[in-house]
């Protein structure tokens, strides 16, 4: 038996290395970082994995898991489809998830089921079929994911042994995208909302389409035209993009649907929520992707636009596209993509106060309702469910990016946690049908393994960013910026890393970073001292009602010239000028 000199001994050694581990842990903090990056990085992986499995075992080849019964549904004529109508007969799937999980795949870096994955589409995959569907979700969706899939297939990476790959992708991309073009054959250029992969544009087609729906396709249709030199794909959704932006009011502003035929609007309330928001996110991606300066023209003047008539401290309203009026305070989830949106454009500050008001109603149900009257403070009467989406977590990757700040891991960390609270069940993850009391619905969108999944993945190891800057489109796949594309590009876009200065500090930087916030120079006739770096492309201030600052954080940076403005002891924001 050990005596009581020795028990203690052990006792006071065991203090001892515990009082050791302790202050290490305490005194390098980036240890710790690492530890919690590396265990969530495992979780969130897990996450993805239960979700695809289960859909290769239960769903495949169909188009999404119905996880509660472990079967299938053929979904993608029914996206967007609300009434249900004109529903295929004969249609069986077009392994819907498969395709949107190919990136992630790679992300994750498992290239032997990406492989997999793209020989079996390569054989398999028509789109020779008797079924009507919506052309924006079909375009972020399938076009994106096997554009997307292509160029990380075709990289300097080698992922097919050599041969093995001959373009099947981008053939079968070409395919889709010409079945695309008679969407486009209206009066005004811009494109029906519903096509017949097979038969085209219907008889007696409903000529009603939304401002995301004829503005959210050139990412997509872009890149397939420069992939395949074929330029009418681009030209199809510029000329929509361009016949849109001439239909805004005389505030900049645009409504939410409007008529193909006609040009006329038929829902004069707007926002940067559902049926506007992929608008606005595509102007700024389109030209970081493109290089077009008549894309950031159109986005400063929308955004401006935004900011002035939707902006009520950290959220944002919907308003009458002709007067500005407040229509409806609510807070919409797909709302919760504009964070990311200012942090991609520098306007970090303002993302942050936004981010930190969504992330405390996802705090108040655990999960983000899709609707949440923010005048009285209580859950839509109808729309409380909540269908797995990625918007929160997609700006909780960029503020990440753009700032270093922990607190967005541990934001990340509880929006995993929530998910598999909730949400994960024994065939998957199920979407959340009412959030006031967690029952769930059937169904695992295919944007949980291409969006949701993939964010909080790169929240906690964004090693696929470190060698390429990428766009990632509405639907998360990521498209590489390619100088190849540009007619002029910004250095900082093409350079594997660079160094930002911040007073006295230096840092290394990730590609994500240099693209979230570029360092420009901006030159001025009063800044005596030479030019001045500044890590922003815009920043806008939030514009009071009675267009009065009380201090200079309303005031921000000025967005034609990127110059710090400040309040005057008048009330009134001016250029401040470099000394």
């Amino acid at each position: 038996m050990m005596s009581i000199r020795h028990l203690r001994s052990w006792i006071l050694l065991l203090f001892l290395i515990c009082t050791a581990v302790l202050n290490f842990s305490l005194s390098d903090p980036d240890s710790h970082l690492v530890r919690k990056k590396f265990l969530m990085k495992q979780k969130v992986r897990r996450m993805f994995y239960h979700a695809y499995d289960n859909y290769m075992k239960y769903a495949f080849p169909h188009d999404e898991l119905k996880p509660l019964t472990k079967t299938f549904t053929d979904s993608l004529s029914e996206l967007g489809n609300l009434r249900l109508e004109h529903l295929p007969q004969n249609y069986n799937g077009s392994a819907l998830t498969l395709i949107e999980s190919l990136s992630s795949l790679v992300i994750l870096g498992n290239n032997t089921e990406f492989v997999r994955a793209v020989l079996w589409l390569s054989e398999n995959l028509t789109f020779d079929v008797d079924a009507r569907v919506n052309l924006f979700e079909c375009n972020i969706r399938v076009l994106g994911g096997l554009v997307s899939a292509h160029m990380l297939a075709t990289d300097s990476r080698n992922r097919f042994s050599q041969g093995t790959y001959k373009n099947q992708l981008l053939i079968l991309a070409e395919d889709l995208g010409r079945r695309f073009l008679p969407a486009f054959s209206t009066p005004t250029g811009l494109p029906y909302a519903w096509i017949n992969l097979k038969y085209g544009v219907m008889e007696n087609e409903t000529t009603e389409t939304s401002t995301s729906g004829s503005g959210s396709l050139i990412l997509e249709m872009g890149a397939l035209s420069r992939l395949t030199g074929d330029p009418q794909y681009e030209a199809a959704a510029l000329r929509a993009l361009r016949k849109l932006w001439s239909l805004r009011s005389s505030l900049n502003l645009l409504g939410t649907t409007l008529d193909v035929v006609t040009g006329k609007w038929i829902e004069y309330s707007s926002g940067i929520g559902a049926g506007v928001d992929s608008f606005y996110e595509y102007l700024a991606k389109a030209y970081i992707l493109f290089g077009k300066d008549e894309y950031w023209r159109l986005f400063q003047s929308a955004y401006v636009a935004v900011q002035k008539h939707f902006r009520h401290g950290p959220w944002y309203h919907e308003a009458d596209m002709r007067t500005g009026h407040a229509t409806y305070w609510q807070l919409t989830s797909l709302q919760a993509f504009w964070p990311g949106l200012q942090v991609l454009v520098g306007d970090v500050a303002a993302a942050n106060s936004s981010h930190r008001e969504f992330f405390k109603v996802w705090k108040k149900f655990g999960v983000l309702p899709e609707r949440y009257l923010l005048d009285h403070q209580i859950l839509h009467p109808t729309e409380k469910y909540y269908p797995l989406r990625p918007e929160l977590v997609e700006s909780t990757f960029y503020l990440y990016q753009a700032t270093k700040d922990p607190w967005y891991l541990e934001v990340g960390e509880s929006i995993a946690n929530s998910l598999n609270l909730y949400t994960k069940v024994n065939g998957g993850f199920a979407s959340v049908r009412d959030v006031s009391t967690m029952v769930l619905e059937d169904h695992q969108h295919s944007f949980f393994l291409a969006e949701t999944c993939k964010y909080l993945y790169l929240l906690y190891d964004d090693s696929f960013l470190l060698d390429q800057n990428y766009i990632f489109t509405t639907e998360g796949h990521p498209l590489p910026v390619l100088a190849a594309w540009h007619d002029r590009l910004p250095e900082v876009y093409t350079s594997n890393y660079t160094f930002l200065q911040r007073s006295n500090l230096v840092r290394r930087t990730s590609a994500m970073s240099m693209q979230i916030c570029p360092a420009i120079t901006v030159s001025t006739n009063n800044n005596k001292k030479g030019d001045q770096k500044r890590e922003s492309l815009c920043h806008v201030a939030d514009a009071r009602s009675d267009h009065r600052c009380l201090s200079d954080e309303d005031c921000g940076v000025d967005a034609t010239s990127c110059r710090r403005r400040s309040c005057s002891i008048a009330g009134y924001c001016g250029l401040w000028l470099f000394v």
